[in-house]
């Protein structure tokens, strides 16, 4: 068996089948030419491509093989994280329960199918800035940019899945005042004032920061949101994950000790920010524990607070007077499907602007309350792409499509699928590890 696998004609049939396979996935043919390479790699060895080795010694120097593995690692672990999957950690609360901050991730690529890099030349491992540049200094070149294309996954986007997808206000940034996004700023602020304020830069679609959410809603879907409570297509939504809310508490002016709420699952940051005077907190709280505070025996009251307010013009999508919505009464509104015709009417252009005139690349003008597409009057618009609808777990608190709107089909990045370590920032080594979450799929 040994003398088998060490025969020439054996490796090049092994590794020329799976490079062949990954080809006709890639669907890029020109990938071919890369057959002969391995061929002389394997059998023929007429060209020197470890070209830092010294051809004919056996032994290199301890320089040469550093170098070697650090060649092999990087092209290795590069073609796993662009195709395969790639690690991430959660930095925020908004998926609360369901995902915890310090939970590190694996999210798979191949399971919608990867998406083909737009900026290919980039500084390997980092996303959109160098290390210690304070985001100042980009990692990647705009010399060569290639158009959104998504190789086959094996499975589509379902209700419910925890996706990580690129933050769709984020191809456009003020340096060193990020958050809130640009065109938040602006509607703050105006846009001259933010030009003359920041520098203002742009970020191609796969540079732009990474979002985990819940898909709740996916294309051709109608959502609503009533008194906090998810409607999909008219019927509550099924929950997956654990869902919480801001609820007000009061006692009896005892103070709530937080080691009880910490056994809970409350962190130390949620009850710091919580405490509003003696006898009065607000903290995010799943259903359960709510009920269960609410068995204290010094626990006067336990409420959901009402969220948000009705200046729909501003925070909330579609960011019109007209719609004066919040976090918890919010639609109805139906998510775009890719090939579907919509009329265009001024009432419902504020829904779908952004999708015609940046997502899609349109010229989208009006003029005397006429809408031109590229020129032309259009009193309907066919869509080219599918679209999500994403919220955090976190009801409360969490910027999601209630605040940004839609997220298209380029922007996606992977499927959030396993857990693989889970440290709580409360606690120090040993006790931050959380044992139980380890090695477990994402829901």
């Amino acid at each position: 068996m040994k003398n088998i696998l060490s025969n020439k004609w054996m490796k090049f049939g092994i590794y020329g089948t799976l490079y062949l396979l990954w080809v006709i996935w890639n669907t890029n043919y020109i990938w071919l030419l890369g057959l002969p390479v391995i061929f002389d790699i394997y059998v023929s060895k007429k060209v020197h491509w470890a070209f830092w080795k010294k051809k004919g010694v056996e032994k290199q120097t301890k320089v040469v093989e550093w170098v070697d593995a650090v060649i092999f690692a990087v092209i290795a672990a590069s073609f796993i994280r662009t195709f395969f999957f790639e690690a991430y950690t959660i930095p925020t609360s908004s998926m609360e329960k369901s995902l915890l901050v310090g939970d590190y991730l694996f999210v798979s690529k191949s399971a919608y199918g990867p998406r083909k890099p737009n900026t290919p030349i980039a500084f390997p491992f980092v996303h959109h800035s160098m290390p210690m540049s304070n985001n100042m200094t980009k990692s990647f070149s705009e010399v060569w940019e290639r158009p959104y294309m998504r190789m086959k996954g094996y499975r589509t986007i379902k209700n419910n899945d925890a996706v990580v997808f690129n933050f769709p206000e984020g191809d456009t940034i003020c340096l060193g005042f990020e958050n809130p996004s640009y065109y938040q700023t602006c509607r703050d602020m105006g846009r001259e004032n933010v030009w003359k304020r920041y520098t203002v830069v742009h970020r191609p679609v796969d540079k732009c920061e990474n979002y985990i959410k819940r898909c709740v809603a996916i294309a051709g879907d109608s959502l609503q949101v009533i008194e906090g409570q998810l409607y999909i297509n008219g019927k509550p939504q099924v929950k997956k994950g654990e869902v919480q809310y801001q609820y007000k508490i009061f006692t009896d002016g005892t103070s709530i000790n937080p080691k009880a709420l910490q056994k809970l699952g409350v962190s130390n940051d949620d009850f710091q920010r919580g405490y509003i005077q003696p006898g009065f907190y607000v903290l995010p709280l799943t259903d359960k524990i709510a009920k269960r505070i609410e068995t204290f025996n010094f626990v006067r009251k336990v409420e959901r607070k009402n969220a948000g307010t009705n200046d729909g013009s501003s925070y909330i999508f579609p960011h019109n007077k007209n719609y004066k919505w919040n976090e918890d009464n919010f639609g109805p509104i139906w998510i775009p499907k890719k090939g579907v015709t919509t009329k265009l009417t001024l009432e419902n252009l504020p829904f779908y602007k952004r999708i015609i005139g940046h997502y899609e690349a349109n010229d989208l003008k009006v003029k005397d309350s006429v809408i031109y597409i590229n020129g032309e009057l259009a009193d309907s618009y066919t869509f080219k792409m599918d679209y999500y609808w994403m919220m955090g777990d976190n009801r409360h608190n969490s910027q999601d499509s209630r605040f940004w709107g839609y997220v298209p089909e380029d922007h996606i990045v992977g499927r959030a699928s396993l857990v693989w370590l889970s440290l709580d920032k409360d606690l120090s080594f040993p006790k931050n590890i959380r044992f139980k979450r380890m090695f477990r799929t994402v829901n």
